[in-house]
């Protein structure tokens, strides 16, 4: 499973870079509202700072004005994937825009025939969003379960299940569990992923003894 992150911090960014475990990054309209900088610089500074694919999602809803929108944002890096919602006229976007070479990252998607159609638009990334569909009391992991099943039962399909909306831990697990390609997490449950109080238990015993060894290794 690939690992994005889902925030327009670039500080975080290049932090979680460092790891070596970052594969990608989303943003859309709200995060890049939050960063207080424009739109434009914050793609490019991200795309320059990791080495996957870079969710940058246009704000028109018109099919001619998103398609501009996400040709000049196709233009910023290589590695930016444009985000379109999933309408009838962002799925006509994403069909023009990924037969010219460009990845689209569809987004908003709440139903598996929704993600057949982002499939058949030739979409590299499809976004379903469990954590909102959770919040309504409705089953966001099942949306995952079936949109992997509808994928594999057409070998053509190419598009990637991008795992959206996730709010902790048990949303990464479970994803990776159905064989989903991707989950962007937020920063904070990305660092959370490494927690777990036996692991602190044991290092603290280790180097407890290790102290009483009186040695060095350097």
């Amino acid at each position: 499973m690939k690992f994005f992150v889902d925030t327009a911090d670039i500080a975080e960014i290049r932090e979680l870079a460092a790891t070596g475990l970052l594969d990608g990054v989303t943003t859309n309209p709200s995060l890049i509202q939050k960063s207080g900088r424009k739109m434009l610089d914050v793609i490019a500074e991200i795309c320059a700072a990791v080495e996957g694919p870079v969710s940058a999602e246009v704000t028109a809803t018109d099919h001619a004005a998103m398609l501009a929108e996400g040709r000049k944002l196709a233009k910023i890096a290589k590695n930016v994937a444009v985000k379109v919602p999933l309408t009838p006229d962002g799925l006509k976007t994403c069909r023009v825009l990924a037969d010219e070479g460009t990845k689209v990252n569809v987004t908003l998607c709440f139903s598996p025939a929704q993600a057949l159609l982002a499939a058949k638009a030739r979409a590299a990334f499809i976004s379903p969003f469990v954590g909102r569909l959770d919040d309504i009391g409705q089953d966001g992991m099942g949306l995952i379960a079936d949109i992997v099943q509808i994928y594999r039962s057409y070998p053509a399909f190419k598009t990637e299940v991008l795992v959206a909306s996730i709010r902790h831990p048990i949303h990464v697990i479970e994803s990776a569990k159905l064989g989903a390609d991707v989950a962007t997490l937020p920063p904070a449950v990305l660092r959370s992923l490494f927690n777990h109080p036996l692991t602190d238990k044991g290092l603290a015993a280790f180097l407890a003894d290790w102290k009483k060894t009186g040695q060095s290794i350097l």
